[in-house]
């Protein structure tokens, strides 16, 4: 019995182990390292219900569909050999009354704080910053002029950017000057740049992830320069993430807007960069959460709706989605969203769970009506899906 004892004592301690490790990795502490990956592991992607199907059963990945985005009926793999995830914000404005108010309390982190060991906790943390920053950025409270204080590139770090877009319609509204400063403020803090310059390239476990910005706001985007760019990118990258600016501003549905002129229809050119080998496509701009597609198998989330702003006149303008991506090995297998609501001109906090679920609601019911509105209705996988 004492033997036996002690063969229970250190299955316990293993299990132990084992559980401390995991938990140590999900909280970003960096483990060990691990031993070569089994045959087991390499082949067996998530955990599925046993009436599953058979290919589900045997461990092949689930390809994605709206229903299964939605409703996933599977648990993934927590390897870390395999999986990685990418988090996405919507727009983060810095300016107007979020400056102000950040001035006025002396505290530069206070839009970040409530949502920032959330927004950290992945892989690769990539934002929209849509504001350049630089020391003695004026403070107003009204306009369309865009500036935050250089101050706030600590709210960023702390909430775990690597990748800041900075291609959109408000990064230049200094200029040159403006704009160069910016960059050169988010690259001492180590966050990386896409939209303006060479991809931003961030290696994850030896897997490369690519990441390049287009502005479709006030300007078309040029298909050449796209094609191009993904392309080239295509064959520095395991991984290939587009993010645009784009589409009709407060619309749930993604739509051009030929009088802003944002002439470019964002599902255009979202299946374009697909069709060049973008495995990911990311968009902001509108200001509303919208709808999400399947298209080919892979990804295309048309708007994540505000982050940080000021806009506090309307709920949907208040509202907005942290998108969760999750990759096995270069395979985009999994997605989710956690709603969130601005508070005092410019903080975000996570809703509570009845308006959390609604929005996944609106999300689900308007990402279905583009799904019907393409032709792409039964499985709910996209046209051209696998």
């Amino acid at each position: 019995m004492r033997r036996l004892a002690s063969f229970a004592t250190l299955a316990a301690c293993a299990s132990l182990v084992l559980l401390v490790g995991t938990v140590a990795y999900i909280q970003g502490v960096v483990p060990a390292p691990l031993p070569a990956p089994s045959p087991r592991a390499a082949t067996t992607p998530y955990r599925v219900d046993p009436q599953a199907p058979f290919s589900e059963r045997r461990g092949t990945l689930p390809a994605l569909s709206l229903s299964g985005l939605f409703h996933p009926n599977y648990v993934l793999s927590t390897d870390p050999y395999h999986i990685r995830t990418l988090r996405v914000t919507g727009d983060v404005i810095p300016a107007r009354g979020v400056n102000y108010f950040a001035t006025r309390r002396n505290d530069f982190l206070w839009p970040f704080r409530p949502t920032a060991d959330y927004v950290r906790d992945a892989d690769i943390t990539y934002i929209d910053l849509e504001s350049p920053l630089f020391a003695g950025c004026p403070v107003v409270t009204e306009g369309f002029t865009f500036c935050g204080n250089a101050r706030f590139v600590d709210g960023l770090t702390l909430m775990g950017a690597k990748v800041a877009n900075l291609a959109n319609n408000h990064l230049t509204n200094y200029g040159a000057q403006g704009t160069n400063a910016t960059v050169q403020l988010l690259e001492s803090h180590g966050i990386k740049t896409s939209g303006l310059g060479p991809a931003a390239i961030i290696e994850v476990r030896g897997l490369k992830f690519g990441f390049i910005g287009f502005n479709g706001v006030g300007r078309a985007i040029d298909r050449q320069a796209l094609k191009a760019s993904v392309e080239g990118l295509r064959e520095q990258a395991d991984v290939v993430v587009v993010q645009f600016h784009w589409g009709k501003e407060y619309e749930r549905q993604p739509m051009a807007d030929r009088g802003v002129p944002t002439p470019d229809d964002p599902v255009e050119i979202g299946h374009l960069s697909i069709d060049w080998g973008a495995d990911i496509v990311i968009g902001n701009h509108p200001h509303w959460y919208q709808g999400v597609e399947v298209y080919k198998g892979k990804l295309i989330t048309y708007a994540h709706g505000n982050f940080v702003f000021d806009q506090m006149w309307s709920e949907e303008t208040r509202e907005g989605v942290i998108g969760t991506y999750t990759f096995y090995d270069d395979k985009l297998v999994a997605a989710s969203w956690k709603a969130v609501r601005i508070y005092d001109y410019g903080q975000p906090q996570f809703m509570n769970d009845a308006d959390a679920a609604q929005v996944l609601t609106t999300m689900e019911r308007t990402s279905k009506e583009l799904a019907e509105r393409l032709g792409e209705t039964g499985s709910g996988i996209g046209k051209g899906s696998s």
